[in-house]
């Protein structure tokens, strides 16, 4: 807008509007060609420049609107560990615990609203989940959203009241309903829907809508969650390094002010 304030100040210093009108039947904006104080191609200019302030304006208040990830819900703030990883984009709100060296990744949304979700050591969260906690549980349990350490969460995973023991692995786009049960060293294939109340025995894999046992998992693969667990927590540092604690969109603003040449 400071564009356009400097357009309209050329123009009143023009004298359209100050000289005498000759014709009183004369639009005092009515320019002749042959005006030698404000030209057509002037006022082309100054309408020009009008545009540009306006779009600026408005691309300047898009720059500066940002997401909170850490969203405070009446007396519950959201307890996020220091090297935990929540993703710029990701949303924790009211009662969540996020413990260290877990992560929360791009799109996920952890809403302790109306019970608290918790994410224990070492445990990660992948892509767009959504975890949320109902106020009682029809299976009389604890109805928090309780997720244990070294816990894997595939992307597009919904969890609703359910408790997942540590060394756990639930497969991408399951769903896991109120009252459900994983206990540790259990595996949920991709795509599985666990409902109320069931419960998944330690050391077997399931899959399935509804979710059904398949088979006893190996030696091997038991050992191998928590190593999947740790790699996705190196990896989330490695995310968590290239952004700062606050927001750069200043910088962007202040190199479209230059462009502009609209005063910082």
């Amino acid at each position: 807008m400071a564009t356009f304030a400097r357009a309209a100040k050329n123009f009143l210093r023009s004298g359209i509007l100050t000289n005498p009108i000759t014709n009183p039947m004369r639009s005092p904006f009515q320019v002749s060609p042959s005006s030698s104080s404000c030209t057509w191609p002037q006022l082309l200019k100054w309408s020009r420049a009008f545009s540009t302030g306006v779009e600026a304006a408005e691309h300047i208040k898009w720059d500066y609107r940002g997401q909170r990830t850490s969203v405070p819900l009446g007396p519950w703030v959201p307890d996020v560990a220091v090297d935990a990883f929540v993703a710029p984009n990701a949303v924790v709100v009211g009662r969540v615990v996020v413990q260290d060296s877990s992560s929360v990744w791009y799109g996920s949304v952890l809403r302790g609203d109306l019970n608290k979700i918790f994410v224990g050591f070492c445990s990660n969260v992948q892509e767009k989940c959504v975890l949320h906690a109902a106020q009682l549980s029809p299976t009389g349990l604890p109805a928090e959203t309780f997720i244990d350490r070294f816990v894997t969460i595939g992307a597009y995973s919904l969890l609703r009241s359910c408790h997942i023991e540590f060394e756990s692995i639930i497969g991408q786009r399951c769903v896991l309903m109120e009252g459900s049960l994983v206990e540790a060293h259990a595996i949920l294939e991709a795509g599985s829907v666990l409902p109320p109340g069931r419960r998944i025995p330690s050391g077997e894999l399931w899959g399935g809508n509804p979710a059904k046992f398949i088979r006893l998992l190996t030696v091997d693969e038991v050992a191998a969650i928590p190593k999947i667990a740790k790699a996705v927590s190196y990896v989330a540092q490695d995310h968590a390094s290239e952004f700062l604690p606050y927001s750069t969109a200043y910088l962007e603003v202040e190199k479209l002010k230059k462009s502009l040449a609209i005063p910082l």
